[in-house]
């Protein structure tokens, strides 16, 4: 059980940081938040990885993504952040 928890935090830091260097801007993320935000990435990118494949479909509806997935998955969820972040400050 460690062993899981110790792989998704390292995981999602991985990619949570990866997508911050793909995305341009500046993001005021915390290093908590950014983990955060690869973790996310990984359940969007295992929720990608189901619709588009098709794998896995006995495991259930979220599957590991790997690091590749996680990073697509958190680019998508951080560039959701951003939009949600530009569009709220434009509101107020």
């Amino acid at each position: 059980m460690l062993g899981l928890i110790l792989t998704i935090l390292i995981v999602g830091a991985i990619a949570g940081f990866v997508a911050r260097l793909l995305v341009p801007g500046r993001q005021d993320l915390s290093i908590v938040a950014t983990i955060v935000l690869g973790i996310v990435g990984s359940l969007v990118g295992g929720l990608l990885g189901y619709l588009l494949f098709g794998k896995d479909a006995d495991d259930g509806l979220f599957q590991p993504a790997g690091i590749i997935g996680s990073i697509i998955g958190a680019v998508i969820a951080l560039l959701i952040w951003q939009w949600s972040q530009r569009r709220s400050a434009a509101h107020v």
